[in-house]
């Protein structure tokens, strides 16, 4: 069968905006790695426990914020060439507010100061006894929020100096809700119906909301937590960024085929920065911005429910956490030597290489399924 020659005309445009942002990220990648040296925002172990491991004591040093060479390239390239209202504001829009959590919390990690949070039982000893009855109204009033506090801490290994799990969580609930409100009160009654694979659409009206903030929360964490191993987050996001643009084009829509383009562009020079021995690594400002973005443009073309296969790795990897979580506090043992995956392996003695490759390929295999499926 023949294409018409208006889909290969936008294939080829998205291919020519995936090159020209690919150069682009090239040409500024060595003026970025000057900034990062120059304000030594550089990963430490004062607040990275795995720089302790043998192998990753080298990893001490190295620049992160790296996926800045990614959100900015790719904001500034929609921005100047990609700029529609109805799809592509939304989406570039959540990737810089993710982003600016996952930078301030970069920064703070490095140049802020330890938090101290009070322990519940040391709430409820203040509410008995403090003299100021202002002040145990004020701990009754925002009691929920610290059990929150206290509950997120245990889904985070190191509270450290930077932003913490329950901040996150909010933040990630409002880029989630931003997402969820513009696709259902601004696109129309059609975004409201969710890709069944092998079964069609069905309309689930208002719980397209839950669902999305759902999926935004999760594939952002899913990315940050991966970005562990050199080369691991930034091909494993290639392969994902490219099944996408496979879709969106076949699907028709323009705008996310040509912004997924630009997402590949760009990662192609940060991987090669990246590959060990990095010049420098993603860190949160890229993981979560790419990782919020990767849910909104699967979300944009219907294909939400393949999420758990176009970003196979990812989700395997924020699994992985939530099951050593469940044995430690119900089981009281580790179920893996250590979480996220790619440590267990680590600790098992496969390199670094050999554990980043495997991974890739393991993750390219799911995403073709995901593609066969959104194709049947």
């Amino acid at each position: 069968m023949t294409l018409p020659l208006e889909a290969l005309k936008q294939l080829q445009t998205a291919i020519g905006y995936g090159l020209f942002s690919c150069f682009l990220a090239f040409l500024w990648a060595p003026i970025l790695t000057k900034i990062l040296y120059k304000y030594q925002l550089t990963r430490r172990a004062e607040y990275d426990a795995t720089l302790a491991m043998g192998a990753r004591k080298s990893k001490a040093g190295v620049p992160v914020m790296g996926g800045l060479l990614v959100v900015v390239t790719v904001a500034v390239v929609t921005m100047l060439f990609n700029w529609e209202r109805k799809f592509t504001w939304v989406p570039i829009g959540v990737m810089l507010l993710s982003s600016l959590l996952g930078g301030i919390d970069d920064v703070l990690n490095i140049y802020g100061h330890r938090r101290i949070h009070r322990s519940l039982s040391h709430v409820w000893r203040l509410i008995r006894v403090h003299r100021s009855f202002k002040t145990r109204l004020w701990l009754i009033i925002t009691l929920p929020w610290t059990a929150f506090k206290r509950f997120a801490m245990c889904l985070g290994s190191n509270p450290g100096k930077g932003v913490h799990v329950h901040e996150k969580l909010v933040l990630q609930f409002l880029a989630g809700a931003i997402t969820a409100s513009w696709i259902y009160s601004k696109l129309g009654e059609h975004w409201r119906q969710v890709y069944l694979p092998f079964d069609g659409f069905v309309n689930i009206g208002w719980l397209i909301i839950p669902l999305i903030i759902f999926f935004v929360m999760f594939t952002a964490n899913a990315v940050n937590v991966a970005d562990g191993m050199d080369g691991l987050s930034g091909g494993s996001l290639i392969i994902t960024f490219s099944a996408l643009m496979v879709l969106s084009w076949l699907g028709g829509y323009h705008e996310i085929t040509l912004l997924n383009a630009t997402v590949i562009g760009a990662l192609i020079p940060y991987t090669y920065f990246n590959i060990k021995p990095a010049r420098f690594q993603m860190g949160d400002v890229g993981s979560l911005g790419l990782g919020a973005l990767l849910a909104i443009n699967a979300i944009v073309i219907n294909r939400m429910l393949l999420l758990p296969l176009l970003g196979f790795v990812f989700y395997v990897e924020l699994t992985s956490v939530v099951i050593q979580l469940f044995g430690k506090y119900f089981l009281g043992r580790r179920i893996f030597r250590m979480a996220p995956l790619h440590h267990h392996f680590e600790l098992r003695g496969w390199s670094e290489e050999k554990t980043v490759m495997r991974f890739w390929i393991i993750h390219a295999a799911f995403v073709f399924l995901g593609l066969w499926i959104a194709l049947y």
